[in-house]
This record gives structure tokens, C-alpha cells and sequence, in this order.
């Protein structure tokens, strides 16, 4: 790599760590928007006066219910239409689907800067395009681990860990709100923060794609438009000559993984049919709808738990959201787990893809163990233990989502990365939906106590176990392969 391409690969590096921090997963701060919404009265036309005891209170259950429903929807969106914007990424490159995103998360943003209680309807539409802009600007962003070889997988995770962490943009929002900064000031110079994302569109990133592994004297972004074009399809040239005449592969028939072919499409249709995409998709389903529900719902939990006492509420709020910020500390360390083999010298008869495989095992399992440890707290109705929760939270999140992305990136064919990410995001999205009709149980049948839907989601994640152990056995199975081919051929 160039002493140019070095600097311009640092500089991209750093401007999408801002880019995702600043911007992309902002919707998942929905727990401090929403106590700005109420303080402005959105929905408050859902609360209604009732008598407990002799005592008149206001009842504001179908409040949180509207306001809930809203999340769950923009993050189904966030993840449902990753699957056609993954293939909008990898047939039409980075700028095309950057363009898209650039466009509906400015839009959502301008949505809810001239949104009022009078027409709250307008923060469905809004979330759901800051989500659905959000998630392009980290799969558009993802690509830029390819430019750092042996440190993929870690600035993989570091993305996804600024992502996490970029939920702590809505605590912003919230604590300049009670500085007497209205909600519309605020989203409009979010709105105004187009210029930088169409900056790094057209200077800074190629106009497709950033290959893996790069070729020699490879170039991208502005002035570099004929030798970065040639050097992508030189790359994918050679990646489909490779996997015709590959012989050591880490997925065989026998183990139900993916195999590269030399068609492209039935090679992803391989992968899309194979066990482990499908208990990777139960590994990352079961623990996204535990975090899901944990947001969505943390609003009515903490006044369930502090009393309703408003100040408890805003400043258990503002911990959790501070947590948030340490999203981009706690997801590199997912990166080095699975990079820790890289540079040091195989197996004998082991491929590099293998190798990436039998070190995912300790991130998947690491992973499946804190989700459950933080669905425990969770379920402990404590408050001071919420903090304890916060902090398992937002490491298990980084970790999920830093590790979801590096795997596919290790277990699949990188040409399919696109398409196989957005896959299981979508079906992953449909299982989230169950978290309305568990947070509507929450509020019904059990009078506003979720400890048994908690109960129910700490067994349930631990399906997630499933996974790591499925990756476990094949490489176990691998590794008895190996050995029975090489007493055969020393025989």
C-alpha cells in the first residue's frame, strides 16, 4: 500500500468513525427522545384521568403504547430493508446507496424538526428514515476494514461500536432540551450535517467498491475513478477464478455451510440455505429482540421502578444513554478476539477461512454469555442494579452487532456480503416484531410488570448458545479431515 493510500485510508477510517458516531444509530436513543416528547406533550392526548384507590391519576398507558409502536417500527425498518439495501450496495456501488441513505435520513430529520404535538403522526415516518439512513451509512462504511488486511475484522466492530455508541446523540438532544435548546433547533442542524455525509460520498469513498483483498496498486475516490474501476473488477475476476479451482474449503457438503461456486447467484443461494446462516440468523434474532424490548420498553420500566418519580427517571435515563458512548470502547475488543490468530502460523493443511472460523467461536460464545447475564439484571426488579444492566447492555450490543458483521465477513464469500448481511437483518427484523405485542402484554395482563415476559426472554436467548457450538463441532470436524488426509498421504 502507498504512502498516499496509507493517509487517505486513515482519513477515511476516521471521518466514517465520526460519520456512524455522529449520525447512524441515533434512533437507538429513543429512550431519551422519548422523555422529551412527553415533556412537549406528543400523544398526550392518549392520557386519560383514573381513580386507583380513591386517588385520581393520569393514566398514560396508550401514551407509551403510540410512543413504543414507533420504535418498534423504524427499528423493523432498520433492519427489514437492510436486505434491499444490500443488494442495492452491491449491485450499484457505495455511492449509490449512500446517496439513498443521505437522503432519508435528512428527510427524517426535517420530519421531526417541523413535527408538534399536533402532528406527532409525523415521528412514524421520521424514525423510520433516520433508521433506514442510519444503517446505510454503516454497511456503506464497513467496506473500509478491507483497506487494513490482518485489522479487518477489528475495524469491522469498531464501526459497529460507533454505531452503538451514536445513540447518545438523542442524550445531546435531551440535556440541550433542559438548557432551554428547542427540539427544532437541534434536528435542523442535524438536517444541515447532509454536507458532511455527501463530502465523504464523493472525496473520500469509491464509487462501488473497496475490494478484499486489495490488488496491488490499488486507488479509489476522487481523480482515481479508471484505476479504482479497473481494480474492482480485476478483484472480482479473480475471486470467481478462485472459487473454481479452490481445494481447501472450510464449508463441505457434509457440514451444511456455504461453499464458493463459480455462479454467483447459486453460490448465494448456498449460503442464504445453509445451517449456519440459519442458526447465525437464531443467534442474532433471539438477542436483538432482548435489546429491542429493553429500549423500547425502558422508558415504562424505570417509572415502574422509581414511583413514577420523574427526576429517578431522568436520571436513570441520562446514565443509560451516557453508557451508550461506551459502545466504540467495548466492540474493538470483540475485533481482537477474532483477529487474534491473524499472523501467526496455521495448522498444517488449515485455510485462512477456517482459521477466521475456529477463532469466531469465542466471540459467538462470549457474546450469547453476557446477553444472558444482562437479561438476568434486567429481569431483577432493583433499580440501583439497572446500572449494572446499562453496562452489560451496552457491551453485549457492541459486541452482537461488531460480531454479526465480522462473521459474515469471515464465513461467506465477500461478494455476497451485502446480500447475506441484509438477509439476516431483515428475518431478523421479523422476529423483533414480537416485541409490540410483548411490551402490550407488559401493559395489559400484567399491569405494567415486565418480569415475566423478562423471565421468558432469559431462556429464550439462551438459543444463542446454539450457534457457537454448531461452529465448534464443524471445526472439530475439519481438523479430523485434515488428519485422516494426511495419515493417508504420509501412508
Amino acid at each position: 500500500m502507498s504512502g498516499w493510500l496509507k493517509v487517505r485510508s486513515w482519513f477515511t477510517l476516521v471521518s466514517g468513525l465520526v460519520e456512524c458516531l455522529g449520525f447512524a444509530g441515533a434512533v437507538f436513543g429513543w429512550a431519551s427522545l422519548v422523555f422529551v416528547l412527553k415533556t412537549e406533550g406528543y400523544f398526550s392526548d392518549l392520557c386519560v384521568n383514573a381513580t386507583i384507590n380513591g386517588t385520581v391519576i393520569e393514566d398514560c398507558r396508550e401514551q407509551d403504547e403510540q410512543l413504543s409502536l414507533i420504535f418498534t417500527i423504524a427499528s423493523f425498518m432498520n433492519n427489514f430493508l437492510t436486505l434491499p439495501n444490500g443488494f442495492l450496495f452491491d449491485h450499484f456501488g457505495t455511492t449509490a446507496a449512500r446517496l439513498l441513505g443521505t437522503s432519508v435520513y435528512t428527510a427524517g430529520m426535517l420530519l421531526i424538526a417541523f413535527s408538534s404535538p399536533g402532528n406527532a403522526i409525523l415521528l412514524f415516518p421520521a424514525m423510520t428514515f433516520i433508521a433506514v439512513g442510519g444503517i446505510l451509512f454503516l454497511v456503506t462504511n464497513m467496506q473500509v476494514g478491507n483497506l487494513f488486511g490482518k485489522h479487518r475484522s477489528t475495524i469491522i466492530t469498531l464501526y459497529n461500536g460507533a454505531f452503538d455508541s451514536s445513540s447518545a446523540v438523542f442524550l445531546i438532544i435531551k440535556l440541550l432540551f433542559e438548557d432551554g435548546v428547542s427540539l427544532r433547533g437541534s434536528f435542523l442542524f442535524l438536517s444541515c450535517c447532509s454536507v458532511f455525509h455527501l463530502f465523504r460520498t464523493f472525496v473520500l469513498l469509491p464509487r462501488t467498491h473497496i475490494p478484499y483483498p486489495l490488488p496491488e496498486n490499488y486507488s479509489y475516490g476522487v481523480k482515481c475513478g479508471e484505476t479504482q474501476n479497473y481494480a474492482v473488477a480485476k478483484t472480482e475476476e479473480n475471486n470467481i477464478l478462485t472459487s473454481q479451482t479452490e481445494d481447501k474449503k472450510p464449508f463441505q457438503e457434509n457440514s451444511s455451510l456455504c461453499q464458493n461456486t463459480d455462479k454467483i447467484e447459486r453460490s448465494f443461494m448456498s449460503c442464504f440455505l445453509s445451517w449456519s446462516f440459519m442458526w447465525h440468523m437464531l443467534w442474532l434474532s433471539v438477542m436483538q429482540l432482548r435489546h429491542y424490548l429493553f429500549i423500547g420498553t425502558l422508558n415504562p420500566m424505570l417509572n415502574h421502578l422509581a414511583g413514577g418519580d420523574p427526576d429517578l427517571v431522568s436520571r436513570y435515563t441520562n446514565a443509560f444513554a451516557f453508557t451508550q458512548l461506551c459502545g466504540i470502547l467495548c466492540a474493538p475488543w470483540n475485533g481482537l478476539i477474532m483477529d487474534r490468530h491473524k499472523g501467526k502460523e496455521r495448522e498444517p493443511g488449515q485455510s485462512e477461512q477456517e482459521s477466521d472460523l475456529k477463532a469466531a467461536i469465542l466471540s459467538l460464545s462470549l457474546t450469547a454469555l453476557q446477553c444472558v447475564l444482562f437479561s438476568v439484571c434486567a429481569a431483577t426488579p432493583i433499580l440501583p442494579l439497572q446500572y449494572l444492566t446499562f453496562i452489560l447492555q451496552v457491551m453485549n450490543r457492541s459486541f452482537l452487532y461488531g460480531g454479526n458483521a465480522a462473521f459474515i465477513s469471515v464465513a461467506f464469500p465477500p461478494v455476497h456480503f451485502g446480500k447475506l448481511f441484509g438477509a439476516l437483518m431483515a428475518l431478523s427484523a421479523i422476529v423483533s416484531l414480537l416485541q409490540y405485542p410483548c411490551f402490550a402484554l407488559i401493559k395489559g395482563p400484567l399491569g405494567g410488570d415486565p418480569l415475566y415476559v423478562n423471565i421468558f426472554l432469559t431462556i429464550l436467548s439462551l438459543l444463542a448458545f446454539i450457534n457457537p457450538l454448531y461452529v465448534y463441532l464443524h471445526c472439530r470436524r475439519q481438523a479430523a479431515q485434515r488428519a485422516n488426509t494426511n495419515s493417508s498421504a504420509s501412508s
